[in-house]
């Protein structure tokens, strides 16, 4: 629904309770989906309270979603270029797949990032995530595990999760784009809609073909076409710069990022769209 008239909007936010301003004025501000996406941004699923976390309502099964964490175990994940889950650093507690924080004086811990054994084409992913008081993390997807970088750190397009207010990487990289919801080093988030720190965000990132999204508590705050010239100059200008092929894999894995940082991640979910493998 999208309201033209002035007066009208300024009837109803007088007319409103306080409580439902921030609902009316996403409704008034909102930008239409593409067509391109009009399929893929459909009956996503939403952070509800009065369902159980990480299970599938029978109307998301019907629309072909698919859960990539069952809450209780590591199934469906291991280390980025191994063969399992990760021996320290991540964990399972309260239901969310947690990179606990450093202990304070030591060094080490960390468990690398790990990613979906699966991979995903054109999909819809939808996760939660909460983050620490100066943490930073991220989403990548259409990760691919080159042969010559043995690393524990894979490297692609990533939905950056971060304390704005409180990490320095928020005032670095160019025009914001090192803020929650960016794609990284590449694309500042149209709006800020990030929860603070300790609070639980719901984000989903919509990959249809070439065309990428970002989603952010109810928000569209990134778009953009892979392989387009205004890409290939965002990226020679970043710091992907020098990497040979970077965003340019059709399929790839799901990563979640250990940057060292204590984050939680839950009721991540996932579903094939047209012009990609089902899940």
């Amino acid at each position: 629904m999208r309201l033209q008239s002035t007066d009208m909007q300024n009837t109803v936010r007088h007319a409103i309770r306080p409580g439902l301003a921030t609902l009316v004025a996403f409704l008034f501000s909102a930008v239409p989906v593409p067509a391109a996406f009009a399929q893929g941004a459909a009956g996503a699923p939403t952070t509800n309270s009065a369902a159980a976390p990480n299970t599938l309502t029978a109307e998301e099964k019907s629309g072909g979603w698919k859960l990539l964490f069952d809450g209780k175990t590591t199934e469906g994940w291991r280390g980025f270029h191994a063969d399992t889950f990760p021996a320290q650093g991540w964990s399972i507690q309260d239901g969310a797949i947690r990179r606990a924080s450093p202990v304070q004086g030591q060094t080490g811990g960390g468990g690398g990032d790990i990613i979906t054994t699966g991979t995903y084409g054109s999909f819809e992913l939808a996760l939660d995530w909460k983050l620490s008081v100066g943490g930073n993390s991220g989403v990548k997807y259409l990760v691919a595990e080159q042969p010559d970088r043995k690393g524990r750190s894979g490297v692609s397009y990533e939905m950056q999760i971060l304390d704005d207010e409180n990490h320095p990487d928020a005032k670095a990289g160019m025009n914001g784009n090192r803020k929650t919801g960016a794609l990284y080093d590449l694309i500042a988030p149209a709006t800020p809609s990030a929860r603070p720190a300790g609070e639980w965000n719901h984000s989903r990132v919509i990959v249809q073909g070439r065309r990428v999204e970002h989603w952010l508590n109810g928000q569209r705050i990134v778009q953009f076409e892979i392989g387009s010239p205004q890409m290939k100059a965002l990226i020679s200008n970043s710091k992907y710069k020098d990497i040979k092929g970077f965003g340019e894999a059709a399929t790839g894995h799901i990563l979640l990022q250990d940057h060292g940082d204590e984050v939680s991640f839950r009721n991540i979910k996932v579903r094939a769209l047209p012009g990609g493998a089902k899940p």
